[in-house]
């Protein structure tokens, strides 16, 4: 199930939101990472299986003061319905046709050439 983590951290340049953005993007289970607040000092993470508490001790080692605000599902994920399985046509249109049949008496070389049976000699 993806869990949203709303991180606040004193973020007072545009450099440290980036440093925090992929700070954040860089930890595993992350799907997506955004900034939010009135003063943009807000990350908002949205993933499965992410350690909330890992996250904040590595934005205040490496960005500056940092709390957690909330964490809980992802409500926008948990609206939205799977998308309908459309069953597949017996014929594919992109795919290419079978080849033709080839007459009896004439062998198919893997590499597409075709040549008749003999009986004679293979050398000649």
């Amino acid at each position: 199930m993806k869990q949203k983590i709303v991180i606040k951290v004193q973020m007072s340049c545009d450099k440290c939101r980036s440093k925090a953005l992929a700070l954040v993007a860089a930890a595993g289970g992350v799907d997506s990472v955004a900034i939010a607040g009135a003063d943009r000092d807000q990350v908002v993470v949205v993933g499965e299986g992410v350690d909330s508490i890992h996250l904040t001790t590595a934005l205040r080692r490496k960005v500056g003061p940092a709390h957690i605000l909330q964490v809980g599902e992802n409500t926008k994920e948990a609206d939205k319905k799977p998308p309908a399985a459309h069953p597949l046509p017996d014929y594919y249109p992109w795919c290419y046709p079978p080849p033709p049949a080839q007459p009896a008496g004439f062998l198919c070389d893997p590499y597409g050439y075709t040549r008749t049976e003999s009986s004679g000699c293979s050398i000649m």
